[in-house]
């Protein structure tokens, strides 16, 4: 079984409920063909970055699961018979996605700042040193 993620894109002019029946065709499709969703998450209604038949906007739906590559091709063809998705993509994922989309789900997609690294004074003392040793040099 290999690990994937895909994003589709619903027309803007559902309702809530007509949105989250949408979504869980998609997902009842997956689970009737074995797959195990690992990861769900609604992004909401967003801008698109151009018009898609004389649409602005698009309902956003993320799903991470893992399959045979066998459902990729049912989900897809069910993806372009729906006439409520408006485009769609789907990724299998490479070790390195795989191990960013776990730290993203742990950390619920908050970015953390690199602790500044710790110098203790006996090493401040010696670059100091080093340093003025060098501007001597070069006077």
């Amino acid at each position: 079984m290999n690990n994937y993620e895909t994003v589709f894109i619903l027309t803007p002019v559902l309702s809530d409920a007509q949105m989250k029946e949408a979504v869980e065709k998609f997902k009842n499709l997956l689970k009737e063909q074995g797959a195990e969703i690992v990861n769900e998450e609604d992004w909401g209604l967003r801008k698109l970055a151009y018009n898609i038949d004389k649409k602005t906007t698009g309902f956003y739906s993320f799903l991470e699961f893992n399959a045979d590559p066998t459902v990729i091709d049912k989900l897809e063809l069910n993806f372009r018979r729906d006439e409520r998705v408006i485009r769609f993509l789907t990724v299998k994922q490479d070790k390195f996605s795989l191990e960013y989309a776990e730290k993203r789900r742990n950390k619920g997609g908050k970015k953390q700042e690199a602790p500044a690294p710790v110098i203790k004074k006996a090493e401040k003392a010696e670059v100091v040193e080093s340093e003025v040793k060098s501007n001597e040099k070069e006077d």
